[in-house]
């Protein structure tokens, strides 16, 4: 597996993968934390296209991302990774519209718990789902690093709806 370090807002973030993808993002903070395993090897050139893009969106300019991503995890949780991908830039949902959305309705905290799991943050944007009441909840990379993403989504996503709604 390869590995570099690109900057962010966030700080250094961590990216991860091989020849067919990428399989972690992880944050300088925060539970999810990661650093590179002994048996990694740095290589800038594998994450070109990742570093580009997330500089692009970080400045506003990029609301998908266009990368092979390979997150591992259960049928489950792929599941709910793939729901993930659906949402909106500068929307959010909450953890029991995830749950409905993939059929079950009761597995609200299976949900959450597959979304803390996310190997690969920002890129399958699991910032964008909060608590039913809107409030924020548990994140990977700490509330701090939620929330300047969903602040940096909203401003973005006024700017471009003004934008392209001024043509």
């Amino acid at each position: 597996m390869y590995y570099c370090h690109v900057g962010s807002p966030l700080g250094d973030l961590l990216l991860a993968g091989d020849d067919e993808g990428l399989r972690c993002l992880s944050f300088p903070e925060g539970k999810m934390r990661r650093d590179p395993e002994p048996e990694w090897i740095f290589n800038e050139q594998p994450f070109t296209a990742a570093r580009a893009q997330l500089d692009e969106y970080f400045r506003g300019e990029r609301t998908q991302f266009d990368l092979p991503l390979l997150p591992s995890g259960t049928d489950f949780q792929r599941q709910v990774l793939d729901e993930l991908l659906k949402i909106p830039y500068g929307e959010t949902t909450s953890y029991g519209e995830i749950a409905v959305r993939i059929g079950r309705p009761k597995a609200v905290r299976a949900v959450g718990a597959a979304n803390g799991r996310n190997p690969l943050p920002i890129l399958i944007p699991c910032h964008r789902v909060v608590g039913s009441g809107g409030q924020l909840t548990g994140f990977g990379g700490g509330l701090d690093a939620k929330a300047l993403l969903l602040r940096l989504e909203a401003e973005h996503s006024q700017r471009l709806f003004t934008l392209s709604g001024s043509g």
